[in-house]
């Protein structure tokens, strides 16, 4: 009997989504209850081979704090408040991809988007591999359902296609214990959504950094990071920033975007 090739399937980080949206001033609470009590779910993770989803907000203070270099990356680099992240399991890129494409375009059909909201930056992300603090520590598979309470998303520009920037050095005492790299694909012809900034991302480096305290706690260590990768000749940090947990079921945090 011929195995089914829809079952099975070993746990483990293929790819991931990032998509980083800025509501609409005035539709801050709308937005926020559309997206985690429909989208959310309806968007992605009653999809095949999503296996782990959460999402992320930056406030007004946080935006502050975000690092820049060169032209703005995403057309205003201050924009950009709520970031939902999600995993998709390994060898499954494909069938995931080609899933989410009709799904979006179905609610698109079925009225079941929401008008007031701009994608700032939206992207399928590759995995490439992890730097941990802890030699037993959060595994990348489930650095989303752990409690983290600080994020990082770090975009670096590589100076060539072997230009492989340093890795962040993780001390011990660390409140960042788990740094995640990956690398960008270029959006199909068909995909369902229109962004600034998706040119060239084949050289470009994602890093999520997963913190166990609030970002004005260790961001430092990001901008001294990025001083390290200008310093090393092999590439630029050319947008950096901090984001703190959602709490689902509340719309906490919407009236501290800007």
């Amino acid at each position: 009997m011929t195995d089914d090739p829809d079952l099975g399937g070993e746990i483990a980080l293929g790819s991931a989504l990032f998509t980083l949206v800025e509501p609409h001033k005035g539709h801050e609470v709308a937005y926020n209850r559309w997206y985690e009590r429909d989208h959310f779910y309806a968007g992605c993770m009653i999809g095949p081979w999503y296996f782990a989803g959460r999402r992320w907000v930056c406030t007004r203070d946080l935006k502050g704090m975000r690092l820049v270099g060169g032209a703005p990356l995403f057309g205003d680099d201050r924009a950009g408040s709520f970031l939902a992240l999600y995993w998709t399991l390994k060898g499954r890129f494909r069938e995931n991809t080609d899933w989410s494409t009709r799904q979006v375009h179905w609610l698109h059909r079925h009225d079941r988007m929401f008008a007031g909201r701009d994608h700032i930056h939206t992207l399928l992300y590759i995995y490439k591999g992890a730097e941990a603090r802890d030699p037993d520590g959060v595994p990348a598979e489930l650095a989303l359902d752990h409690p983290f309470r600080g994020l990082g998303a770090v975009m670096i520009e590589r100076h060539g296609d072997d230009a492989a920037p340093p890795r962040p050095a993780l001390a011990p005492d660390s409140a960042v214990a788990l740094v995640l790299s990956f690398k960008g694909v270029p959006l199909p012809p068909d995909a369902p959504v229109s962004q600034p900034g998706t040119e060239g991302v084949e050289h470009r480096e994602l890093q999520l950094w997963f913190a166990d305290d609030e970002p004005a706690a260790w961001w430092s260590a990001a901008s001294h990071y990025a001083g390290d990768v200008a310093e090393s000749g092999r590439g630029v940090v050319r947008w950096a920033s901090p984001f703190i947990p959602t709490v689902p079921g509340t719309d906490r945090y919407t009236d501290r975007l800007w």
